[in-house]
């Protein structure tokens, strides 16, 4: 009999905290509304009320609405991206109640109202962000972790592709673009980058553009004691690029701009808007107009600072990490002249 031990087993090692996983996507085929008791907090949807859903996305939030106000009330929708209108039809149709969906922009929203021969509406939604099922599709281009074709367009009928963009786009404009729609510090070397890359070769692909800026826009950051002292932190400069060039692709802030503006005309008196932004420029556009609706009197009370998601909302769903809500509501009595812009 040998008189060697037997080697005591390996321990695992345990994952630094720096490299664990971290999930970035809901469960396929799921989509969690982002901030839904809170929304339903803020509108107090009734029976009997019209309510309309700017941003319809797979109906997580007009379902909601729409049993809240059913059976007498009305759930006006818009999307859009047209792959949205069908699927969400069975979903709605099996909680009951009237509900109309329209394919366009919410920047005409009065226009849609008409068709529906509705003046004015108890409550407006406006969900500014993404579906799950869109950023998971690899071919809408949206995320950088997962290779397709830069599209990034909601409505894929028309407009311009965010490669075509790329492709078209003068250097100082791509670097106005990062800035701008993306508050990305190293927006002239990434815009230098792509300029430099598409004279050889078309930025076609989002693994190609994640190459591109990784390579482009290395971030170092210090570490805890016992971490690494440094690393290139890749995530925040690529996802801030493909944020700007979404925004860019489908004139997001502009449609924004335009909602704010028609939103004292659509809304009843005592009637309540919420917005729901994940980008700080689309933020500040909504604090902003509550705020001056707020001292021109056009509205009785805005939140005063953005309504956040819970710890508890964080880690059900990655996604509502960034989600800021405001809310105004509707002065009982308008004065005659409406806020400018």
């Amino acid at each position: 009999m040998s008189d060697e031990q037997p080697e005591p087993p390996k321990k695992k090692k345990k994952r630094p905290f720096w490299r664990k996983r971290v999930r970035r996507s809901t469960a396929e085929g799921a989509h969690i509304p982002v901030l839904l008791a809170e929304v339903l907090a803020a509108l107090d949807p009734r029976p009997g009320q019209t309510v309309v859903d700017c941003t319809l996305g797979f109906a997580g939030h007009s379902l909601e609405l729409l049993r809240r106000v059913a059976p007498d009330g009305l759930l006006i929708a818009t999307d859009l991206d047209v792959g949205n209108i069908e699927p969400a039809r069975p979903k709605l149709e099996e909680a009951g109640g009237l509900f109309g969906l329209h394919h366009t922009n919410f920047a005409g929203l009065p226009t849609v109202l008409a068709i529906e021969g509705v003046t004015a509406v108890d409550a407006v939604l406006a969900d500014l962000g993404m579906s799950s099922m869109q950023v998971d599709d690899r071919d809408r281009g949206f995320s950088f972790m997962r290779d397709g074709p830069l599209d990034m367009r909601m409505d894929r009928t028309r407009g311009r592709t965010a490669a075509q963009l790329l492709a078209t786009l003068s250097r100082d404009e791509l670097a106005a673009c990062f800035s701008e729609l993306g508050d990305e510090p190293q927006a002239g070397a990434i815009a230098d980058a792509v300029v430099r890359e598409r004279q050889t070769a078309p930025v076609e692909r989002t693994k190609q553009l994640r190459a591109l800026i990784e390579a482009a826009a290395p971030v170092r950051i210090d570490r805890a004691p016992g971490a690494p002292p440094e690393r290139k932190q890749l995530l925040a400069p690529v996802t801030r690029v493909f944020q700007a060039l979404r925004i860019l692709t489908n004139r997001e802030l502009a449609s924004l701009q335009q909602l704010l503006r028609v939103l004292p005309t659509v809304l009843k008196p005592g009637g309540v808007a919420a917005i729901i932004s994940f980008h700080s420029g689309e933020d500040r556009l909504v604090k902003a107009a509550f705020r001056d609706g707020l001292r021109a009197g056009v509205y009785s009370s805005v939140s005063p600072d953005a309504i956040r998601s819970t710890f508890e909302e964080r880690r059900a769903n990655p996604r509502a990490r960034s989600a800021k809500l405001r809310v105004a509501r509707r002065a009982e009595a308008p004065p005659d002249a409406e806020p400018a812009g």
